[in-house]
C-alpha cells in the first residue's frame, strides 16, 4: 500500500514537472531566435502584430496563445520594437503592452529646406512627410510665421533620438526647448550689442556655415569679414547665397559645383550678389558654433575671402582688393584644372 501511494506521489511530481516546464517554456523560455525591430502602428490589428513578429521566433503557436491569454489583440501600444535574441513570449508579450519602444537617431544636417528636413525624418517615423508638414505648418502659423520654412532657426545641426511614433509637435517641442535653452542671458546680452536682429544673426550664422563647410576654426573670421561688409554698406557677396537661391527655384535638384557669373544675377531676396543688406532668413539649418561665431565675431578688417586651392575646406583673407584678385585667380585655375564647372 505504502509503495502504490509512493508510486502515485511520484507520478504526480513527474507530472506536475512536465506541465510545469511546458508551461515555463512556453510563457518565459527563450522562443526569439533572432535580433531584428518591428512596427507596430496605432490602426495596427493582431494580425498585423503576428505577422510582423512571426519572423524573429521560433513558435508561432506557443507566442500567439501567451499573447492571447495576455490579450494582447486587445491592449497594445504602438512603436518600433527591438526583438532580442534569447527573449520569451512573456517579455515581448509585456513589452508590447507597455509601449516600450526603442528610439532611433535621427541626423539634422544642413538642410536647406524645412521640407527637405521632414523628408528625411519621416522615413523613420510612422506618419508621412504630407501629415508632418501640415503640422509644422500649423505650429508656425500659431507662433504668427507664414509656414513650416520659418521655424528653421529652431533647428541645430546634430544627431538626435525620437521614438518611431514621434508626432510632429513633440518632435518640434525638443527642438524649441533646445532653442530656448540656447539663449541664455549672455548670448542675448551679446545679441543687443550685435545690433542686430535675431533672424540677421541666424540668416549670418546659415552663410559662415556655408562658408566655413562646418569647420569651426574659421567661423569667426568669416563671421567678422561678413559683419565688415555689412557694416560699410556693402553687398555681402556670398556664393552658397546664390546656391541657395537657384536651389530654392529648382526645389533643391539642380546642384550647384561652380558659381558662374550668370548665376550672380539670380533673382532672389536671398541673393545676396543682387540685394545689399542680409537675406531675410537663413540659408540653412545652422550649427551652435555657427551662431556663436555671428554673436563673438573676430574683430578683423578683412573684406575679401577666397577659397584656398592648397588647403581644401579653407580660404584666404584680406583687406586689400589687389590681393585678393590675386587670390580668386589662382582658385579660378585650380578649378579649370579640375575641370570643375
Amino acid at each position: 500500500m505504502k509503495k502504490a501511494i509512493l508510486i502515485v506521489i511520484l507520478l504526480v511530481f513527474a507530472a506536475a514537472g512536465f506541465f510545469g516546464l511546458r508551461f515555463y517554456n512556453k510563457y518565459y523560455g527563450n522562443n526569439v531566435e533572432k535580433d531584428g525591430y518591428i512596427l507596430i502602428p496605432h490602426q495596427a490589428d493582431f494580425k498585423q502584430i503576428m505577422d510582423s513578429i512571426s519572423p524573429y521566433i521560433k513558435n508561432k503557436e506557443n507566442f500567439e496563445a501567451v499573447a492571447l491569454d495576455k490579450k494582447l489583440d486587445k491592449n497594445f501600444k504602438a512603436g518600433r520594437y527591438h526583438i532580442a535574441a534569447g527573449k520569451g513570449n512573456t517579455d515581448l508579450v509585456n513589452m508590447i503592452k507597455a509601449g516600450n519602444q526603442t528610439a532611433n537617431s535621427f541626423r539634422i544636417g544642413d538642410f536647406g529646406d524645412m521640407y527637405q528636413m521632414v523628408g528625411k525624418v519621416t522615413k523613420k517615423t510612422e506618419l508621412d512627410s504630407l501629415h508632418f508638414v501640415n503640422d509644422l505648418d500649423g505650429i508656425a502659423r500659431e507662433k504668427g510665421f507664414k509656414n513650416a520654412e520659418d521655424l528653421k532657426k529652431y533647428f541645430f545641426i546634430d544627431t538626435y533620438n525620437f521614438y518611431w511614433t514621434v508626432s510632429p509637435r513633440e518632435f518640434f517641442a525638443k527642438f524649441e526647448d533646445q532653442y530656448n535653452d540656447f539663449w541664455t542671458s549672455e548670448r542675448k546680452a551679446k545679441e543687443q550689442q550685435s545690433g542686430l536682429t535675431r533672424d540677421q544673426i541666424y540668416a549670418l550664422a546659415s552663410i559662415v556655415y556655408k562658408e566655413s563647410g562646418g569647420k569651426k576654426d574659421e567661423m569667426k573670421t568669416i563671421a567678422g569679414l561678413y559683419l565688415n561688409r555689412y557694416r560699410k554698406g556693402m553687398k555681402l557677396q556670398s556664393d552658397p547665397t546664390v546656391i541657395y537661391a537657384i536651389n530654392k527655384q529648382t526645389n533643391f535638384k539642380e546642384p550647384i559645383k561652380r558659381v558662374l557669373y550668370k548665376h550672380l544675377s539670380t533673382p532672389s531676396p536671398y541673393n545676396t550678389y543682387a540685394n545689399a543688406g542680409i537675406p531675410p532668413g537663413p540659408i540653412c539649418v545652422v550649427d551652435k558654433n555657427s551662431v556663436d561665431a555671428v554673436l563673438n565675431a573676430e574683430n578683423n578688417n578683412y573684406i575679401f575671402m577666397c577659397a584656398d586651392p592648397a588647403r581644401f575646406g579653407y580660404h584666404k583673407f584680406t583687406a586689400s582688393a589687389e590681393e585678393h584678385a590675386v587670390n580668386a585667380k589662382a582658385y579660378q585655375d585650380w578649378l579649370n584644372s579640375k575641370n570643375i564647372k
